[in-house]
């Protein structure tokens, strides 16, 4: 499990898809009645990219940056960390409540009212209880899961702030590159699938 981090170059272009993905096993009975079963507890996505120039000059090397990075992971063998620039960062957001008794609690982040465990932490975040900042009592895995040394009281907000990846890895072993001009380079599909909870890829 790698922990590069996916290299932000400037020839990316619109639109950049990103999808949920989810697993469900459908089964018919004989009267037509429908059963399901969900096989995960939270949505992988796929990212697909579009670099309309990739510079090869010694000043730019995006395009070495770019088959470099692919190089490393080996294709679609190790993963990857992805800053999303759209979905990337938490603030002030709520982590649990304490009750007296619970010591651990996972970092979560809400999107749109959907809530998922963040594994993949850039940085040290900020944790917070009823609003003021802990310079110490707890540690923080490298899931996300924060620790404290004394459980929090009953009722009392945990909120955290800070920044977060997607461990991802390519889908294909194979990418493609197209010299439509001299040292001049484009990639017309890069695509990785990734997931924000831990231990997923």
């Amino acid at each position: 499990m790698s922990n590069m981090v996916f290299p932000t170059l400037p020839g990316l272009a619109w639109n950049v898809a990103r999808s949920p993905q989810w697993a469900t096993r459908i089964q018919k009975a004989v009267s037509g009645k429908e059963f399901r079963s969900a096989w995960m507890s939270a949505p992988l996505y796929t990212f697909r990219l579009q670099y309309e120039v990739l510079r090869e000059a010694t000043a730019y090397q995006e395009l070495q940056q770019l088959v470099a990075f692919y190089n490393n992971v080996r294709g679609s063998f190790d993963s990857f960390l992805y800053r999303d620039p759209n979905d990337n960062s938490v603030t002030a957001h709520s982590f649990g409540t304490g009750n007296g008794v619970q010591t651990a609690f996972q970092l979560v982040r809400s999107y749109g009212g959907n809530l998922e465990a963040v594994g993949q932490l850039n940085g040290a975040p900020s944790i917070y209880i009823n609003g003021v900042l802990q310079a110490t009592g707890y540690t923080i895995s490298a899931t996300g899961l924060v620790t404290f040394s004394v459980a929090p009281i009953n009722a009392a907000a945990l909120t955290w702030t800070g920044n977060y990846y997607y461990r991802c890895r390519f889908l294909q072993d194979t990418m493609e590159l197209n010299e439509f001009m001299n040292s001049l380079w484009e990639a017309k599909k890069v695509e990785f699938i990734g997931s924000l909870t831990p231990n997923r890829i």
